[in-house]
């Protein structure tokens, strides 16, 4: 229980860190709600990753190289789900403010992105 509530500390932080980032370059780019929540979504798998080593699940005994590799194979896997809701929701919503969609994609994907990292990233 206490490595779920982990995660889901992470997890905000990493929802912080999407919401900021979307936030901003759509703020201060050109770049529209959709190509932006992809770079959103590299910048707050990078943060998550760090939070998620060292506090979530600890280091596994990979290197680094490979580790990053697996949880970004996951964190890839699960964020297709989490792009694909959230565009859903613009599409069918025009009017949904994208923060909202993404509050909304970000806990469909969670427990798909607990699942992947438990067991193929920090497995023990």
């Amino acid at each position: 229980m206490l490595r779920l509530m982990r995660f889901a500390f992470a997890g905000g932080i990493g929802f912080a860190a999407d919401a900021g980032a979307l936030w901003l370059l759509m703020a201060v780019t050109p770049l529209g709600p959709f190509v932006a929540r992809i770079l959103s979504i590299g910048f707050a798998l990078c943060v998550t990753w760090q939070i998620n080593r060292h506090l979530t699940f600890s280091p596994s005994r990979r290197g680094v190289a490979q580790e990053g590799a697996r949880y970004g194979g996951v964190g890839i896997a699960t964020s297709v789900i989490n792009y694909l809701v959230y565009s859903a929701i613009l599409l069918a919503l025009p009017a949904a403010p994208p923060l909202a969609a993404l509050a909304a994609a970000s806990l469909a994907a969670m427990a798909l992105s607990f699942l992947g990292y438990s067991r193929l990233v920090f497995d023990r």
